[in-house]
């Protein structure tokens, strides 16, 4: 019986300890986005299937709304090509389930991105995608995220990637 209060005030003590730990997020209803890394700085120019390195993000949302539903034909990331100032590619994050007492929702994005040509300066008279060891091209991307809510994230530039124009 001696046991018993200290049992009791472990227990007490354990579930005021966990319940203090579930801090719902305070983030903003405007979705924020975060470079984290590439899976590889370098990429081989060519055709879309040539060459690949994954690009990984972070991003907060305050109200939970970012993601579309796989049936529509909605996207919600853009990737711009700073070396042409148009947009690269478009993709479509799934819509992510709400959990705990909150609706802020954060996460990493991991996306695939395919290689592209190399760009030269117009007084070399090489078109896009020639070969030539002598140059290489700095990819670098201005990607922003939309919710559901048409909120838009700040925008975010990548580090430069490496083309390889051999």
């Amino acid at each position: 019986m001696k046991f018993l209060p200290t049992l009791i005030g472990t227990a007490s003590g354990l579930c005021i300890l966990l319940h203090s730990c579930v801090v719902p997020p305070d983030y903003s209803i405007t979705p924020t986005l975060e470079f984290v890394s590439y899976s590889k700085d370098t990429m081989d120019q060519g055709s879309i299937l040539n060459d690949s390195t994954f690009l990984t993000l972070y991003f907060t949302d305050g109200d939970g709304d970012f993601g579309e539903d796989i049936k529509t034909n909605a996207t919600n990331i853009t990737l711009k090509d700073l070396r042409t100032g148009e947009v690269f590619r478009n993709y479509k994050a799934p819509i992510i389930p709400e959990t705990g007492t909150s609706n802020g929702i954060a996460g990493t994005i991991k996306i695939k991105v395919y290689t592209t040509c190399c760009i030269f300066p117009i007084d070399t008279g090489l078109i896009p995608c020639e070969s030539d060891p002598d140059y290489s091209n700095t990819l670098t991307f201005e990607i922003f995220i939309t919710d559901r809510a048409g909120h838009v994230s700040n925008t975010l530039v990548t580090p430069p990637l490496t083309l390889k124009c051999q």
